[in-house]
């Protein structure tokens, strides 16, 4: 594997955080105008990583500089398409959230809504310090992403915690600590876990020889089976409960709810992706074994939430709250297709993750502008706003469609990819997964209808006056753009996904099973 010449993912990841530190030297709207411009920069240079990617070449853009000599640590960097894939997912958000954001914490106030009719308490911190933290939660992303070392990828899997932390506890809503802390525990309890299976990695390479944390190093050690399911529990825990997976999920629809919208963007739309990328890259690249033996209890836990995410969501009164129950739904399903163990679901399940951070990012933000102008999140506070805001409105019937799957729109192709690849080998599980396409058309045009339709309420009517300003029309204009694209023609995307998972599936040693055709040509 060639190092570039250039360290392309290095100025990747540290241009947001140079951009984030350069925040504490300017006042004002140059703040903002600076963050801004440092996140169209970051997905410019993501571009050219993409444009000079070799789809089927492994891993590429490969840095490596030894950190820590005895312990076998490297500062390791290496996209394949798998990582690169939510690299950009991650710059393509970013900038549409500090937009959507602009004037959001203006004057120490927020523009948005608590609980009930509460007025959201004032931000503990001041604007600036909000963009600051949304830049360093994309270098964060960016270096999860890229890491090809265990060590690093722990260090930066742990640091990503603070700064989401003080987005919520510090532009929150009126029980923002109590969510923040709790979101801080359950990330804690999860990166505890993982290090004993990351201290038992240098043990396991030391005993072999020379300890390494490299990916390419550990994926050729020979562990044994006990062992390997132990190391592997410890790596799976941790990303259960970044991927909320029920019984680990409970953490986040008290984190999306007290969030603002753009921080709960950041968090769902992107951060939460660290979980199903780990399953993938760490828990399928080291543990192969163990990944197949743990197969069935996986695979029950993710119809589980794929389930319990839809019946929660069609029983939430909270706008914020009920979108983060339907990201439970779909984070079964990305998990269901990478424990299906077919290319198609697999593959599915990595397009799934970046058509889910653009129609969650897509659902809260426009939701987002609907809460800032009402002054409330519940569900039942609205009524009849399409009449005054049809342009805002549409949009959110299109972000709804979208979430549910509708033919014709990104998402609906990796949800068919993933349930079609899933019933080729499990296909009971599919079948239950199945029903919750019923299930989300349920919560999807409910929400629509107890909220847009109908005649105007006397509150909106007051309230909800005016529709989309321009610069909120270009926040949501590029996301309604590809996810449209993307419906129509995801070859692109699958072409860059598709190699990797294959290389993954040759690692993990299975195959695709047979096309179920009897000699006569029959079923």
């Amino acid at each position: 594997e060639g190092m570039t010449v250039f360290p392309w993912l290095t100025v990747l990841a540290l241009l947001p955080l140079v951009g984030a530190a350069l925040l504490i030297f300017i006042k004002g709207s140059a703040a903002k105008s600076l963050s801004l411009a440092v996140s169209v920069l970051a997905f410019a240079v993501s571009l050219g990583v993409l444009f000079g990617f070799q789809p089927g070449g492994g891993m590429q853009f490969t840095e490596q500089v030894t950190w820590i000599k005895p312990f076998g640590v490297h500062y390791a960097l290496g996209v394949d398409g798998i990582g690169l894939t939510l690299v950009l997912l991650v710059t393509f958000v970013t900038p549409l959230v500090i937009l959507a954001s602009w004037n959001d914490f203006d004057g120490g106030k927020a523009a948005w809504i608590a609980s009930g009719n509460q007025a959201a308490p004032a931000p503990k911190y001041d604007a600036r310090v909000f963009f600051a933290l949304v830049l360093v939660v994309e270098s964060l992303s960016l270096f999860v992403f890229t890491a090809t070392d265990v060590f690093m990828f722990y260090v930066f899997f742990e640091a990503i915690l603070l700064p989401m932390y003080f987005l919520i506890g510090g532009f929150g809503g009126a029980r923002r600590s109590y969510a923040a802390v709790k979101f801080l525990l359950f990330g804690l309890l999860g990166g505890f876990v993982m290090l004993a299976s990351v201290v038992g990695l240098y043990v396991l390479s030391a005993r072999a020889g020379e300890p390494s944390y490299l990916l390419s190093d550990l994926s050729q050690l020979d562990i044994a089976t006990g062992t390997g399911r132990w190391l592997f529990v410890g790596f799976m825990f941790a990303f259960a409960i970044k991927a909320p997976m029920v019984p680990f999920h409970t953490w986040l629809p008290d984190a999306a709810e007290e969030s603002n919208p753009g921080g709960a963007t950041m968090m769902v739309g992107l951060m939460d992706k660290i979980g199903t990328f780990g399953m993938i890259r760490f828990c399928l690249g080291l543990f192969p074994e163990a990944s197949q033996w743990a197969t069935p209890v996986v695979l029950v836990l993710a119809v589980i939430s794929i389930l319990y995410g839809a019946i929660a969501a069609i029983g939430s009164r909270d706008l914020m709250r009920l979108i983060a129950y339907t990201s439970i739904s779909h984070f079964g399903f990305m998990v269901m297709g990478i424990f299906a163990f077919t290319t198609q679901s697999m593959v599915g399940s990595t397009l799934y993750m970046l058509n889910h951070g653009l129609s969650t990012a897509l659902l809260f933000l426009i939701v987002g502008y609907f809460i800032k102008r009402r002054g409330s999140r519940d569900v039942f506070a609205f009524g009849g706003v399409q009449t005054n805001t049809p342009v805002a409105a549409s949009l959110w019937m299109f972000a709804a469609l979208a979430t549910c799957s509708l033919p014709g729109l990104s998402t609906f192709v990796s949800e068919f990819m993933v349930l079609a690849g899933t019933f080729s080998r499990h296909p009971a599980f599919a079948a239950v997964a199945t029903v919750t396409i019923v299930l989300a058309a349920l919560y999807m045009l409910l929400m629509y209808q107890r909220t847009m339709t109908g005649p105007v309420t006397p509150e909106v009517e007051r309230t909800v006056t005016d529709d989309l300003s321009g610069r909120e029309r270009l926040a949501i204009a590029p996301l309604v753009i590809l996810v449209l694209v993307l419906g129509f023609f995801p070859k692109p995307m699958l072409d860059v996904i598709e190699p990797a998972v294959q290389a993954t599936m040759q690692h993990v040693g299975v195959s695709d099973p047979q096309p179920w055709v009897t000699a006569e040509g029959g079923r």
